[in-house]
């Protein structure tokens, strides 16, 4: 039988097909040295498995087979968003196959042993074989054997979504079936967290590093639901060159009472100071350019602050795939065809401007 579970240190990019871009990424990053929680990944074959062998694949055929809507028309969004409901409450209440429930409830008692904490809280984060940020799920905080088996299905429920069925109507796909990957990643206790570019978005200029970023998980800068600090970095000097520091009201935390993550009032005292120090911004942009030359090519990077690490050791990425908009066209820097000492040889001896 296929081989359907794989801790992080057995993959790399060249599992993207078999594990989804996501955790590959993700081995990838573990075997160039980069820090990356504690995990695992459940392959595209468990998905194929599961909506096989417990038939809710044919299931869903049969419920679809007079579905009719138009994916263009967002009059017909209603329809989606309606079945949709059914069919993730149909594969969710689906029971998982035994041998697989073992299996993936054993690889989760050996992540609670490696990390020392019982029970780990975990992520499980979808990961398609073809990068479709935001289009799946992900779900935070998940704690103890039955909740991650539990999570692991309501992941690949997200592929029955109404925008994934949107998404696939529209490219006349089967909409029955979608295989994805699952990581199940160890919880960082953050601090901080956020985005980064190995390049400036707003210009695809490649001397610099942009960081987005703010108190707690960084869900709340990924999904845009916060106005996060801002910082622009010189990757040969590591001078950070522009600073944004907004009002962070709200953070994205675990509520111990609801036993659930919440957006909650960030402390006054927190909202208008940088969720980075200097020297954070400084060894962020390290990771990143180290990133960039493993990679080969400008990355898009998820990162987050331990509060139970100094630094560098505190810096921990999540995702790193390639950055989607400007790398992919040619682009020049800002500085030109300088050469990086050249850059540096001319700060040195540009005069500096005191302000009175």
């Amino acid at each position: 039988m296929d081989k359907w579970i794989y801790w992080l240190e057995e993959v790399d990019a060249s599992f993207n097909d078999i594990v989804g871009k996501k955790c590959a990424n993700l081995g990838e990053l573990k075997k160039g040295g980069f820090r990356v929680p504690p995990g695992y990944a459940l392959g595209l074959v468990a998905y194929d498995r599961f909506m096989k062998e417990t038939g809710v694949m044919e299931r869903i055929r049969d419920f679809l087979r007079d579905f009719k809507a138009d994916p263009q028309n967002p009059g017909d969004t209603i329809k989606f968003e309606e079945v949709s409901s059914l069919i993730r409450k149909m594969v969710e209440e689906t029971p998982m196959p035994k041998d697989m429930e073992e299996v993936i409830k054993e690889y989760y008692e050996k992540l609670c042993e490696k990390t020392g904490l019982f029970p780990t809280p975990v992520a499980t984060r979808s990961a398609g074989p073809v990068s479709h940020p935001g289009q799946y799920e992900t779900y935070l905080n998940v704690k103890g054997a039955d909740q991650v088996v539990l999570n692991v299905k309501k992941v690949w429920s997200s592929t029955f979504n109404a925008r994934s069925l949107i998404a696939r109507a529209r490219l006349n796909l089967p909409l029955e079936y979608d295989p994805i990957g699952v990581a199940v990643l160890t919880m960082v206790n953050a601090k901080s967290a956020g985005v980064m570019f190995t390049l400036d978005p707003s210009n695809g200029d490649i001397s610099k590093v942009v960081i987005e970023g703010s108190w707690g998980y960084g869900e709340a800068v990924v999904s845009g639901s916060v106005n996060p600090d801002r910082f622009k970095v010189d990757k040969v000097t590591l001078e950070i060159e522009e600073r944004r520091i907004s009002n962070k009201d709200q953070w994205y935390v675990f509520d111990e009472v609801q036993e659930k993550m919440v957006y909650a009032p960030v402390p006054e005292e927190l909202r208008e100071i940088p969720c980075l120090t200097d020297e954070e911004v400084v060894e962020l942009v390290k990771v990143a350019k180290e990133a960039e030359r493993h990679f080969g090519c400008p990355q898009d990077i998820e990162w987050c602050i331990s509060k139970d690490y100094s630094l560098p050791e505190s810096i921990f990425l999540v995702q790193a795939r390639p950055e989607s908009v400007w790398g992919k066209k040619e682009k020049q820097t800002v500085i030109g065809k300088k050469d990086p000492f050249e850059l540096v040889l001319k700060r040195a001896t540009t005069p500096i401007r005191i302000r009175s």
